[in-house]
């Protein structure tokens, strides 16, 4: 790993991904509008099975939704490593959620717990 790796995944939500939402979380979605959880759901799949990747530990994360993501919108999250600090494992990330247009629909940051990032071995036992 290094500063300025990065790692995208776009996906596209539809009606009946809002139903399996609404069974799972016991709330209702605004119509028309994929909620803020699903996109920081992409983030957690990035930062848990890309990069770093497994075995990843989320420390803190912060993320301002800046607009709201349609339903049917091709959406592309990504996550860019901005610091390394090797002496303490941990690997510092830009988190942005883009829509089919290129808008911001999120932005934020993550800091995330790896076993050596120097490696990306993963996280210590």
């Amino acid at each position: 790993m290094k500063v300025g790796d990065c790692v995208e995944v776009s996906r596209t939500f539809n009606t009946e991904d809002l139903h399996d939402y609404a069974k799972l979380s016991g709330h209702e979605a605004s119509a028309g509008r994929v909620p803020e959880p699903l996109i920081g759901a992409l983030f957690s799949y990035l930062l848990g099975v890309k990069l770093p990747g497994m075995g990843t530990m989320y420390l803190k994360q912060e993320t301002r939704y800046l607009l709201d993501a349609r339903i049917g919108e091709s959406l592309t999250a990504q996550v860019t490593i901005t610091r390394l600090r090797p002496d303490k494992n941990l690997a510092d990330l830009s988190t942005t959620c883009r829509g089919a247009d290129g808008r911001f629909i999120a932005s934020g940051r993550a800091l995330v717990y790896t076993r050596d990032v120097a490696s990306n071995q993963g996280p210590r036992a």
